[in-house]
């Protein structure tokens, strides 16, 4: 994390981009400022969570010659959020909060941005994950600060946080992973046997590798389970389910977990486009933490 110098005197503004996958009334309700990532096919460019959908996304993708990629916001694009909200508030600290930097050069973005207000209190948070995992983050620091709490306070809760929670993506098909060059340690997987799904989490840096991987998608559910029953036991356990394109395997996986863990906090999201071209179609996700 890095910090410059200042008062905690306003309110905590939280900034984030929009590979947290935070679902736009939380955003709203919360205050949550976000920049967004782009998914570009040839020289059309789409604006993650504003212009384009993941439904959208794949349907493109069907009909287009050429596979899409993803490009990170200039340091310019926070630069401007980062002005606007210290002129609309100029004693408040701003913490934003961003994907992981082995994923994408968006962390490093925003920490040339923050650079260029030395004398003000930024701080940018590699949050070392993707999707929910990010957003789980962001939700929490924000709802944080609407209660009134002082930057330390929060940064020391998301460093827990990004610590304590879990992370599992079970994938139909590692074919867009590869695509999109962010498979990491789990190209080993590429050519597994037909209906063997892959799962997929993160290392405590945000790279992506393969946890296990089990023949059918109700064995997947179960080893997903299984290994956050090891991780959390009994405890207390805030919940999110997301998914690219298709609900139902999320909403089974939701069902199994919350009949095995002390589920506190359930809520449900999608996958934006950006994570969600990297994981391609059929994806389900799982994020989960200590209340």
């Amino acid at each position: 994390m890095d910090s410059n110098g200042g008062d905690d005197m306003g309110k905590v503004r939280i900034v984030t981009d929009s590979t947290s996958d935070i679902p736009v009334e939380v955003r709203r309700r919360l205050g949550i400022e976000m920049i967004p990532l782009r998914v570009l096919f040839g020289e059309e460019a789409f604006l993650d969570a504003v212009t384009i959908e993941p439904e959208q996304l794949f349907a493109k993708i069907q009909s287009s010659s050429t596979f899409p990629t993803t490009s990170q916001p200039s340091p310019v694009e926070f630069e401007e959020v980062y002005e606007r909200l210290l002129s609309e508030s100029p004693h408040s600290p701003i913490i934003s909060i961003h994907l992981a930097s082995v994923l994408s050069g968006t962390y490093q973005s925003a920490r040339i941005a923050s650079s260029a207000f030395e004398e003000r209190d930024i701080t940018v948070v590699n949050s070392c994950s993707a999707s929910y995992g990010i957003g789980m983050l962001v939700v929490k620091a924000a709802e944080m600060a609407e209660a009134g709490s002082s930057r330390d306070e929060i940064l020391a809760e998301i460093d827990r946080l990004r610590k304590d929670t879990q992370v599992f993506f079970l994938v139909d098909t590692l074919e867009f992973l590869q695509k999109g060059g962010r498979i990491g340690k789990a190209s080993a997987l590429i050519g597994s046997i037909l209906n063997i799904k892959p799962i997929l989490s993160l290392d405590s840096d945000g790279t992506v590798f393969p946890t296990d991987k089990v023949r059918g998608s109700k064995k997947a559910i179960g080893r997903i389970t299984e290994l956050l029953k090891q991780s959390f036991g009994d405890d207390p356990v805030r919940v999110i389910l997301a998914w690219t394109d298709s609900q139902p395997p999320a909403m089974e996986l939701g069902e199994r977990v919350k009949a095995e863990l002390n589920v506190q906090e359930i809520g449900y999201t999608t996958v934006g486009s950006v994570i969600g071209l990297h994981a391609g179609p059929g994806t389900s996700a799982v994020f989960v933490n200590r209340v």
